[in-house]
C-alpha cells in the first residue's frame, strides 16, 4: 500500500473509525513513515484548533436561561387538564435536564479522551517525542520541577517489563501537565498527569470511555491529580502500568 493510499484513510484513522486490525497496521505505518507522521501531526493540530474555536462560541448559561424563559408556556388558571399538562411538562423538563446533563458529561469526557489520544499520536509522530531522555525516574521527575504547578511520583520499574523512555511538558486545552512515555515489547504507552481542578471538563470514570478510540486507555483521579494511561499495548499492559502509578501515592 503506497503512502497515497494510507493518507486517503488518515482522517478516518485519526477519528478512531477504522477496524481494529487496520488501526494496528496504521499505528505501525505512522511510526515508520516520516511523511505520514508529519501529515498526521498537521491534521491533529488542525483538529485541536477547530475544537478550541468551537468552544469560543458556546452559548453562556445566562443566554440559555433567557431563551428558556422566553419559550416557557404561560401558566393556566384552570386546575383541570391545564394542571395535568403542566405537571407532565415539569416531569419531562426534569427528565430532559438530567438526560442533557448526562449526555453533556459523556460528550465533554469523550472530547477530552479524544484529545488525549491525539496528544499520544502527536508525540509518536514527532521527531523528538520527549524533552528529557532518561530511563531513570530520579532524572525525569526533577526535570518537571518549576515547569508544571504540581508534583507527582513515578513508579519503580524493577522486575517489570516496562521501561521509561523520558518525558515532556504538554497541554490539554491550555492546562499544563506532564507527558511520560514508556515502552513494553515494542509498544509505546503515554502517561499524562494533570491537575484535576484545572481540566476543561469534569471527567467521569472509565465507563464513559468512547468505544471508538483507537487505543486502550485508563484514567483515574488520585491526590488531586488526573492520570491517563493510553497506548496500543494490550489492555492488560495498560492496567498493569496504571496499577504501578496508583501504588506510588
Amino acid at each position: 500500500m503506497g503512502c497515497e493510499s494510507w493518507k486517503a484513510k488518515l482522517d478516518t484513522y485519526l477519528d478512531g473509525e477504522l477496524p481494529e486490525e487496520e488501526t494496528r497496521s496504521f499505528d505501525a505505518h505512522v511510526r515508520s513513515c516520516p511523511s505520514c507522521a508529519a501529515d498526521a501531526l498537521s491534521r491533529i493540530q488542525m483538529k485541536r484548533t477547530i475544537q478550541a474555536a468551537g468552544k469560543s462560541y458556546a452559548p453562556s448559561a445566562e443566554f440559555r436561561k433567557r431563551m428558556q424563559q422566553k419559550i416557557a408556556a404561560k401558566p393556566r388558571r384552570s386546575f383541570g387538564l391545564g394542571w395535568t399538562l403542566a405537571a407532565a411538562a415539569a416531569v419531562i423538563l426534569v427528565a430532559g435536564t438530567l438526560t442533557s446533563a448526562y449526555l453533556r458529561t459523556r460528550s465533554d469526557s469523550a472530547q477530552v479522551f479524544s484529545e488525549i489520544a491525539d496528544l499520544h499520536v502527536a508525540a509518536l509522530a514527532s521527531s523528538s517525542p520527549v524533552d528529557v531522555i532518561s530511563t531513570d525516574r530520579h532524572t525525569v521527575k526533577p526535570w518537571f520541577q518549576g515547569k508544571i504547578p504540581f508534583a507527582f511520583n513515578l513508579p519503580e520499574l524493577q522486575n517489570t517489563e516496562f521501561s521509561l523512555v523520558g518525558g515532556r511538558m504538554t497541554y490539554l486545552d491550555q492546562t499544563p501537565g506532564a507527558h511520560l512515555i514508556y515502552d513494553i515489547r515494542k509498544h509505546h504507552i503515554s502517561v499524562f498527569v494533570f491537575q484535576e481542578r484545572s481540566l476543561p471538563a469534569k471527567l467521569a470514570d472509565n465507563s464513559l470511555l468512547p468505544k471508538q478510540l483507537p487505543f486502550n486507555l485508563e484514567t483515574w483521579s488520585q491526590g488531586g491529580l488526573r492520570y491517563f494511561v493510553v497506548g496500543d499495548a494490550s489492555a492488560a499492559d495498560i492496567d498493569r502500568l496504571a496499577k504501578l502509578f496508583k501504588a506510588t501515592s
